[in-house]
């Protein structure tokens, strides 16, 4: 449809008039009316199908561009191109367009400079702050510039893990798998997190880098991030807070899941306006200007701080005026020493500095980084770097761009950031791992625990006993018949004691029981000694329940494995001496008949024999019993040592199947755990 003008109307009109004679004059003067009339109709609908035309053409090429407010001014519906999928183009074929606008102007104006705009007053308003913002400012013009691409769309690659790295992330996750029924979920969460974060963070671009700019209130880090895209896109001025949301500005296109991953929306992602030089400098840059991390809204430091969790450096932006505020180097710098490979810090607004100002306020805080222990890249060493700048004027913008471009570029700074989390993560799990003493239980402290086991149930006595009742056995087999006629008797008259072990009385068993649980408590202590307070419970814990039921498990040992029941064996020689005292018995009897039957008159009366035989018999029979005796010590004494050795065993092992194998198995488990923990830190060794 095309535009009807004016002329085209007045020509229409001259073309459609009909012929005017035999008409009179009124009729002549209707005539003129009615196409006047006429001619203002068509001249209205006109102007309004070329507006609706115009409009048509509007929507139709902002469909597939990708808006870009510099002033942060854009309507909620703006959606910019890293919403699409990675590695895809845009729409429109590559058409991006920046605007930066605020409602109320229409003309088209060169994009100014972000120093000279917060400036125009030229006065200071509090000579500290920030400068003066005149509240009747004229609004900022819409500038859109439409750029096409012509470089074809590259596929985005995930970040891939060096293999120091992921040894270390595997060690990390089998020591929380091995720690998960020892630890309670509130200790093992920060290293949860890492390796969730490390996950999460593989699977995105490893072309991109995610740096975060953050600050204090005041601190110019929002005209810091505008200076850096070269246009105005996060809010600067006076009124605090400024920043009330992440705003996010991506040097290239792929990084749209990245951002998605810190939870920023869509209409607050921005492309910057630069060179192609500057764009090629900082390629793979995703810019996140945060909010206050003082600010006195509670959300706005909430937002901060899981940000921060997320991306892979963070640019932290200090005044003059609080470069040494606590809550930044306590809350913030000093818990994130270990993080200083990812680190700007930028002394911004010096040219509030006279002279040497500035550089004497730089040193002090380079001395205040040094106490809280993060390592300054300087002469070649890896660390934090420091710069100094105004991003007001413009001083060191340059250099800080080719810091970052160069950051940028070596694309290792997510493996850094992993690997500096990692190690806060082993740092905080250091004192439920490691104690720096030696841990374990020793040969002589199981040796002792088995020694109270057996005093508890009484081996020496019970060998003593099987010792007694050995002597007893072989006085009996080679006493004389008259002695073993008498403890015959005696045996009739008591019950025999010596063979089965008596049974304990009441106190006996309680000062038994209580040396077990005296035992335990002790190989318990020693065990655990050295280990740190997790493990240690669970080693004391393990020694309980193995001594539940110990005493009485101790008790019937000591019935199947104390004196045997019988007789016990004899030795070799034990027929010899059998046969020489009924020798001896059969002399006396020889010879008291022969006395008897010199006496009755049988036989002729000889004394001397017979009395000698009746001698040799009376006196060889306790000589045979007394030599018998002293040859079955050794025996004896061996016989009870042999079941000393036995109850002693079986004490042992009793106590070692319930108190000393589960200790040993947690012990086994630390030890485990001790060197997955040296994994994670890059040890071969913990101590302790």
């Amino acid at each position: 449809m095309t535009a009807v003008t004016d002329q085209d109307h007045h020509d229409a009109s001259a073309e459609n008039v009909p012929p005017q004679e035999g008409l009179s004059g009124g009729d002549k003067a209707e005539m003129q009316k009615n196409e006047e009339k006429k001619a203002e109709r068509q001249e209205k609908k006109g102007e309004r199908k070329q507006g609706e035309r115009k409009q048509e053409m509007k929507q139709e090429k902002t469909e597939g561009e990708e808006v870009k407010v510099g002033d942060g001014g854009a309507p909620d519906s703006g959606e910019s191109n890293e919403s699409d999928a990675p590695g895809e183009t845009p729409s429109d074929g590559g058409r991006h367009a920046r605007v930066a606008a605020d409602s109320g102007s229409g003309a088209p104006s060169a994009p100014k400079d972000p120093r000279t705009e917060s400036g125009s007053s030229g006065a200071w308003d509090d000579g500290l702050i920030a400068r003066r913002v005149s509240e009747d400012a004229p609004p900022r013009e819409t500038v859109v510039e439409t750029r096409v691409s012509t470089s074809a769309a590259q596929p985005v690659m995930p970040l891939a893990y060096d293999g120091p790295l992921r040894s270390r992330l595997d060690a990390l996750r089998e020591l929380v798998g091995l720690s998960r029924t020892r630890l309670d979920s509130r200790t093992l969460a920060e290293a949860g997190r890492v390796l969730d974060e490390a996950a999460a963070r593989r699977r995105l671009s490893g072309q991109h880098t995610v740096v975060a700019i953050a600050g204090a209130t005041g601190s110019g880090k929002s005209q810091l991030f505008n200076a850096l895209a070269g246009v105005a896109i996060s809010e600067t001025g006076v009124r605090r807070p400024t920043t009330a949301a992440p705003i996010a500005c991506s040097w290239s296109d792929g990084a749209a899941t990245l951002i998605d991953r810190l939870g920023i929306p869509g209409r607050l992602r921005r492309r910057p306006l630069q060179s192609a030089e500057a764009e090629a400098q900082l390629r793979g840059l995703v810019l996140v200007d945060l909010p206050d991390h003082d600010s006195a809204a509670v959300q706005h430091r909430e937002q901060v701080d899981r940000v921060l969790a997320l991306v892979d450096a963070v640019i932290w932006v200090v005044d003059p005026e609080k470069y040494a505020d606590a809550i930044l180097h306590e809350r913030y710098l000093r818990p994130m020493a270990g993080h200083a490979e990812v680190m700007f810090i930028v002394l911004n607004q010096v040219d509030r500095l006279p002279g040497e100002a500035a550089h004497q306020v730089l040193d002090d805080l380079r001395r205040l980084l040094d106490e809280d222990g993060i390592a300054l890249g300087e002469y070649g060493e890896p660390g934090a770097t420091v710069l100094a700048l105004s991003a007001l004027t413009g001083d060191g913008i340059g250099e800080l761009r080719e810091a970052l471009g160069q950051f940028v570029g070596e694309r290792g700074a997510a493996a850094r950031r992993i690997s500096a989390d990692l190690d806060a993560a082993a740092w905080q799990l250091r004192p439920v791992y490691a104690t720096g003493r030696r841990a374990g239980l020793s040969e002589r402290a199981r040796d002792e625990f088995a020694d109270r086991l057996a005093d508890a149930v009484g081996a020496t006595a019970a060998g003593q006993a099987a010792e007694r009742a050995w002597l007893r056995n072989a006085n009996r087999a080679c006493g004389t018949p008259w002695l073993r006629l008498w403890r015959w008797y005696q045996d009739r008259r008591e019950p025999s004691t010596g063979r089965f072990a008596v049974r304990a009385q009441p106190d006996e068993e309680a000062t038994a029981r209580q040396r077990v649980e005296q035992a335990v408590r002790t190989v318990a202590e020693r065990a655990s000694a050295g280990l740190p307070a997790p493990w240690a419970l669970a080693v004391r814990e393990a020694a309980v329940r193995g001594a539940q039921g110990l005493p009485e498990a101790l008790d019937e040992l000591a019935a199947r494995a104390g004196t045997p029941s019988g007789r016990p064996t004899r030795p070799g020689w034990w027929p010899v001496a059998v046969l020489a005292q009924a020798s001896m018995t059969i002399l006396q009897i020889v010879g008291g008949l022969w006395l008897v039957g010199q006496i009755v008159g049988v036989m002729a009366p000889n004394l001397g024999v017979p009395v000698l035989l009746m001698s040799l018999g009376i006196v060889g029979g306790p000589g045979v019993e007394w030599s018998c005796r002293l040859a079955a010590r050794g025996p004896a004494r061996r016989y009870g040592l042999e079941a000393e050795r036995r109850l002693r065993e079986a004490a042992a092992g009793c106590g070692r199947a319930r108190v000393l194998d589960p200790v040993a198995a947690e012990l086994l488990r630390y030890r485990e755990v001790r060197e997955q923990y040296g994994r994670v830190t890059g040890a071969r060794a913990v101590v302790g």
